[in-house]
């Protein structure tokens, strides 16, 4: 059988169920003509949370390296870095 079982199939032949999703192979189990589960080995499921995981933090990481909202008294622009700024010129008509 090709990577997809009835429940019943999957339940008569699930050492070969097991032994295919071993070999790399994600097997699909349906249940009343609908996709219920898949089976994976546990190695490829750990890598994939193991991803997840990954992925999770990357973001906290991204979330904390923007900018901070300021409190109250606090200046965007620091005092001595305000002395070097350059005015530039408007026209109003």
């Amino acid at each position: 059988m090709g990577n997809q079982w009835t429940l019943q199939d999957a339940k008569n032949k699930f050492s070969a169920v097991v032994e295919a999703a071993l070999n790399g192979r994600p097997q699909r189990v349906t249940r009343r003509g609908e996709s219920a589960v898949v089976v994976v080995s546990a190695k490829d499921f750990d890598a994939m949370k193991d991803q997840e995981i990954e992925r999770n933090r990357a973001f906290v990481r991204h979330l904390l390296s923007a900018p901070k909202v300021l409190g109250p008294g606090e200046e965007l622009i620091d005092e001595n870095d305000r002395a070097m700024l350059v005015p530039r010129d408007v026209e109003f008509d």
